[in-house]
């Protein structure tokens, strides 16, 4: 697509009557609507204003792109403007804007008019190009001369792998800006051109509105002599623990890349530290490998699906466990509604969802489709939360797959990846592989754990239960509290609801426990340890294990056992009363649903917070204040 088929005629002022910053907003977005291009101006404007408020989008240079993604853009689409005398635009250099282009984009805008627009975004960083519009004495004449810049750039190869330079340092950098559009590829191509004029190796990621493109590879982050990260929204950061980098806002690549290049050849950078908690080489390392990101993602975006139609589901119970049932004596219309909801829509979803985000999260955007459909392969044909686990990889690596099989595929092609050869190829191979290759042995894998499960005697079960409550405490919502919970859900959409039971007991266990401890044992912690010690009640009552993390970070040898025997104990226990919770959340709300008898559950959970507060009574010294 050519920058021109989104500008025309009727969206081009030549001579702008506007004299303010605010004037110029108006009378571009006036002219878009008279386009037919957006149906609500304020709606637009509100837009507008409010990207305007996170940084100006005068670029410098006499250049503003001001631009805003809305729903109601009704065609993607730019508007210009140029004003011989200058208007004061906020702009990065102090210097007033002659050149406005205006970039209205749809919400559902697709890749290919967005990746045009980002051409836009290059071009303007063209000191030739600025001086030939500002002598353009027609609309057919700049619509002539993009055209042909556009052209010429295309011709150019744009280089996305590092290329061998005079300097054996490796730069490596970022850019990204709150809707992706604009500052986030002229801050790339700032940087790429300068480091080509100054002969720095350097290789830049966009994080734009298509994606992140030309992704940093684990291989170049260990090389990088630093890495620049010029964002004005979250990136991916935790990859870069370790390495020396240099913050800035995402205007400073493009008005001043020279320095940036600069400071990271000279190892100005500041070694980063993520605030996930002080890591170690190895574990970085294990954590590149992605595995435990990509499951986290699903897993997070699949828990409201969980949380929500599971206590729907266990609401529905609390009028017979059988009340949903049309044929049931115990019929009742609104536990049908409940069931209905929660388990016919939002628990039915649940598998899908975490194999979506899984696939999303591997292969960004291309990677939801195929992923999602292997998971709804899995959940109606038997496989399950473990067939969608595995459907949500495949998904992701199929696309990983067939973009470095499309690679090499012409330019002009480009845009057709996303729309077509993505989900057609990706969904087409996951769900073969799935139907022909995973859904069988993964549903007998599933019938063959149910039956070990329901044929475990006591001894076993009380070993399971001790184990996943002890689990629930290790890490108090890390990777190994989280294999657990994982667990627990599969358990729960497979029918056995007494391995769950355990596991929220045992996470109830830690904060309750704690919050036992500051009440009885006073002289043992701090007054705000104490008054910390009263939120943990709620916490713990409303199973967020989270809740005792600030306790273990400050006494990790002396908490850190205490919850994890206090856990192990309830999850055991629990077992042993063959409880059983059809909840996946709740805490203490849920707890009249459970499958047994709800006092022995409560007793279960109240013997475990006792064993850890008097543990932590026995093991810590008094303080003094």
């Amino acid at each position: 697509m050519k920058i021109t088929d989104l500008l025309s005629k009727e969206t081009i002022i030549l001579e702008l009557k506007a004299k303010t910053k605010i004037e110029v907003l108006d009378e571009l977005i006036d002219k878009l609507y008279s386009a037919g291009n957006i149906k609500d101006k304020g709606e637009f404007k509100k837009a507008i204003r409010k990207r305007e408020e996170l940084s100006t989008t005068g670029v410098g240079d006499g250049v503003a792109v001001p631009h805003a993604m809305s729903a109601v853009v009704t065609k993607p689409s730019l508007a210009f403007g140029y004003s011989k005398e200058g208007i004061d635009f906020d702009s990065m250099d102090g210097q007033p804007a002659h050149i406005f282009f205006m970039i209205a984009g749809a919400e559902t805008a697709n890749n290919e008019h967005l990746e045009t627009v980002s051409k836009l975004s290059m071009i303007l960083l063209n000191e030739e190009f600025r001086e030939k519009v500002a002598q353009v004495k027609s609309k057919e004449e700049l619509l002539n001369l993009i055209d042909e810049e556009d052209k010429k750039n295309s011709l150019e190869e744009e280089s996305i792998e590092i290329e061998e330079k005079k300097s054996d340092k490796l730069i490596l950098a970022v850019t990204a800006c709150p809707t992706g559009i604009a500052h986030t590829y002229m801050a790339a191509d700032s940087l790429r051109n300068k480091a080509k004029e100054m002969g720095v190796k350097v290789k830049v990621e966009t994080n734009g509105s298509t994606g992140v493109k030309n992704r940093l590879t684990n291989e170049e982050i260990e090389e990088a002599e630093a890495i620049i990260v010029a964002a004005d929204r979250q990136v991916e950061m935790e990859r870069f623990e370790g390495k020396k980098v240099i913050i800035v806002p995402v205007a400073q690549a493009i008005k001043d890349p020279e320095g940036l290049l600069n400071s990271g050849l000279n190892g100005e950078g500041q070694i980063y530290h993520h605030k996930g908690g002080n890591k170690s080489v190895s574990s970085v390392k294990h954590e590149r490998t992605g595995f435990y990101k990509h499951l986290m993602s699903g897993v997070s975006n699949m828990l409201p699906f969980v949380v929500g139609g599971g206590i729907l589901i266990a609401i529905s119970f609390m009028f017979g466990i059988k009340a949903f049932d049309p044929k049931d004596p115990a019929f009742n219309p609104i536990a049908k509604l409940l069931m209905d909801i929660g388990g016919g829509s939002a628990f039915s979803l649940m598998v899908p969802v975490l194999a979506g985000f899984i696939g999303l999260s591997i292969a960004d955007k291309p990677g939801f489709a195929p992923a999602m459909v292997g998971g709804f392969i899995a959940a109606n044909n038997g496989a399950g939360f473990l067939g969608g686990l595995i459907a949500g990889f495949l998904g992701g690596y199929v696309v990983v797959f067939l973009k470095k099989l499309f690679s090499r595929l012409p330019e002009s092609l480009e845009g057709i990846k996303p729309v077509l050869l993505y989900p057609l190829l990706g969904i087409f191979i996951t769900g073969a592989i799935m139907l022909f290759l995973i859904v069988d042995p993964v549903k007998s894998m599933n019938l063959a754990l149910q039956h070990w499960l329901s044929g475990m005697g006591a001894a076993n079960r009380i070993i399971l239960g001790v184990i996943l409550g002890g689990m629930m405490a290790v890490d108090m919502g890390g990777p190994i509290n989280k294999a657990a919970f994982t667990f627990g859900i599969a358990m729960i959409d497979a029918g056995n609801f007494a391995p769950h039971a355990a596991i929220m007991a045992g996470g109830m266990v830690p904060p309750l426990g704690i919050a036992i401890a500051t009440t009885i044992f006073k002289n043992k912690f701090t007054r705000n340890e104490r008054d910390a010690g009263k939120t943990c009640y709620v916490m713990g009552a409303s199973f967020i294990t989270e809740g005792a993390i600030p306790f273990a970070a400050a006494d990790p040898a002396r908490v850190i056992p205490s919850i994890i025997v206090g856990s192990a104990i309830a999850g055991g226990l629990t077992m042993l009363f063959n409880i059983g919770l059809p909840a996946p959340h709740g805490g203490l709300f849920v707890i009249p649903i459970v499958k047994g008898n709800p006092w022995f559950y409560i007793l279960a959970i109240l013997i475990g917070s006792l064993v850890t507060a008097f543990m932590l009574g026995a093991l810590k010294k008094p303080v003094t204040e």
